[in-house]
């Protein structure tokens, strides 16, 4: 009966939306059905070669809500019985995932149920889905906002996480938060369009303990039951300027992943922004250690941690400046560096011409900590130490760095052009998403971009990059060609090739077609063995050869 459960869903959800209120008690229901299916192929040559436990393999999802003027309710289902390749084994499942019910009444609002909640920047608190990573951490419990006073937002919440299809039956987090925006006291700020927020956070998780002994020997830790995290930032906005400034301290919390020592974990971040029209900055830079916060110590998987520390790498959209992204190291930490920058040459002047010319620069440099002393270790291992504390200035060996200019070129009412240049260093040994002994991956990319907009419905767009590279598997080009009816339909064309060391060409060939609340999608090709990454969180990929289906449908 289960197995219908996203079909029963969306007819219900149909039924209900195609329904009228009655003026006198507004009801909205919204919610929507997705589908990802692939059909896999055997093939050697890129080495998908299975073995499949099905034929057909696919993600289901199905969301209805309902929101009223003092009532929200919602529920999800999924299946994922035979789910597609890459996700963790405990990915495969299927039943009622996600439910709620939250009242809200003058400042007032208290959930019910399952929910996602962020602090601040997430460096201690922030539960999310996203599915292309197969993340969904919510929490199953109660939570409390109030905004009911001028200037004031405060959150308190409590629960169990999930992980997949289990909810922790072993640890419970709890949360505070509070946030002041004082520029709503101060007529001065208000006048000059300035604000200034001061917030703070508070997070405990309650952890049974457990006996992990230390190896060929009959000692245990002595594992923490409670686990402290607090998170204070202040942001400021005047005009054009913004800057924003977060600490974070994590207290004992031993697992797998800091091998299993007992040091403090900490975050340093400051970001500033300027922006104007046409020019824009950013600065920002981010020192963090042993910030890796997962509900339950012992278990693995990028689905387990109830924090997220951002990665400060810029996000590609084209395919082969993503081929090497970069993870980050919440245990062993880091300290990075992201900056930007973008000017509109105005038009008619010298480099901006007819329709003016927009330049974009980014950068980014990721390094580990230094060494620190080596801490005494009785037993020939790190367990049941501090851990290895680094001086908070030193910086250790380069992560990841990238920089890339970008020009976007208007050359015609119809015509535009993007051209950027790419140059970017990935440390394997950090990363290791390449299974060679290789420490340094050094690129070059050449992308070319142009898009003729034939004239209100019809746009043709196309494609050419170039990676060179000494190592891993050497160059690799890429083109495409894309054909868009707007809005009903798009026709795509690419091949990824690796000119290099293999000579394998990955093609693909999709159409898109979109009505109404329907997005249809097919294509059939080869897929290369990589890594889907978001938010600093990383997911392999396997090599795929087969036909894809994606439908979604909203409501």
């Amino acid at each position: 009966m289960k197995t219908y459960i996203p079909l029963a869903l969306a007819s219900l959800a149909t039924v209900m939306a195609a329904s009228p209120a009655k003026a006198d008690y507004p009801v909205a229901v919204h919610g929507s059905v997705q589908a990802d299916i692939v059909f896999p192929e055997i093939d050697e040559e890129i080495g998908a070669i299975g073995p499949y436990e099905q034929k057909i393999l696919f993600n289901t999802y199905a969301d209805v809500n309902m929101a009223s003027q003092f009532v929200d309710a919602g529920l999800r289902a999924e299946f994922m019985k035979w789910p597609l390749p890459g996700y963790e084994k405990d990915f495969a499942g299927w039943g009622l995932s996600n439910f709620y019910v939250k009242g809200k009444y003058k400042g007032f609002e208290l959930t019910g149920g399952d929910f996602y909640e962020q602090f601040g920047s997430g460096f201690i608190l922030r539960t999310y889905e996203e599915r292309a990573l197969g993340i969904d951490n919510a929490i199953r419990g109660g939570r409390l906002k109030i905004n009911a006073v001028k200037g004031l937002h405060l959150t308190l919440l409590g629960g169990v996480q999930r992980r997949y299809w289990n909810w922790s039956k072993h640890s419970q987090v709890y949360g505070a938060n509070a946030e002041v925006y004082l520029s709503d006291y101060m007529k001065s700020m208000q006048d000059h369009n300035a604000t200034w927020m001061i917030g703070g956070s508070y997070v405990l998780k309650h952890e049974r303990d457990e006996q992990i002994y230390l190896d060929n020997s009959n000692y245990y830790l002595n594992l923490p039951t409670l686990v402290n995290a607090v998170d204070v930032r202040s942001s400021f906005a005047s005009g054009p300027w913004s800057v924003l400034a977060e600490f974070a301290w994590k207290g004992q919390d031993p697992s797998f992943d800091n091998d299993y020592t007992y040091g403090d974990g900490t975050a340093y971040m400051i970001s500033g922004s300027y922006s104007k029209k046409g020019m824009s900055a950013m600065l920002q830079a981010k020192r963090s250690y042993n910030m890796s916060f997962r509900s339950q110590r012992t278990v693995d998987g990028i689905s387990a941690f109830i924090n997220n520390m951002p990665a400060f790498t810029y996000t590609h959209t084209y395919s082969l400046p993503a081929l090497y992204p970069y993870a980050t190291q919440n245990a062993d930490g880091e300290w990075a560096y992201q900056g930007s920058f973008s000017y509109m040459f105005p038009r008619k002047s010298a480099l901006g011409g007819r329709y003016g010319t927009k330049l974009t620069v980014n950068a980014s440099y990721v390094a580990g900590l230094a060494n620190g002393p080596d801490p005494e270790t009785p037993f020939g291992t790190m367990w049941g130490t501090d851990g290895n504390k680094a001086p908070f200035f030193k910086i250790g060996a380069c992560n990841y760095y990238d920089i890339n200019v970008q020009i976007e070129k208007r050359i015609s009412a119809p015509v535009t052009l993007t051209f950027m240049y790419m140059n970017q260093l990935f440390n394997n040994e950090v990363g290791k998403i390449v299974e060679k002994d290789e420490k340094y991956i050094r690129t070059n990319i050449l992308v070319a971009d142009a898009k003729w907009k034939i004239n209100r419905k019809f746009t043709l767009r196309g494609e050419l990059q170039y990676l060179f590279t000494k190592q891993d598997q050497k160059d690799w080009a890429y083109g495409l060609a894309e054909f868009s009816w707007t809005p009903y339909l798009m026709l795509s064309v690419s091949d990824m090739w690796n000119c290099g060391e293999t000579g394998t060409h990955y093609y693909m060939v999709g159409v898109t077609g979109s009505y109404r609340n329907n997005r249809l999608m097919l294509s059939y090709g080869r897929t290369r063995a990589g890594f889907d990454c978001s938010g600093g969180l990383c997911r392999p990929v396997p090599a795929m050869h087969g036909f894809k289906i994606n439908y979604t449908y909203n409501f």
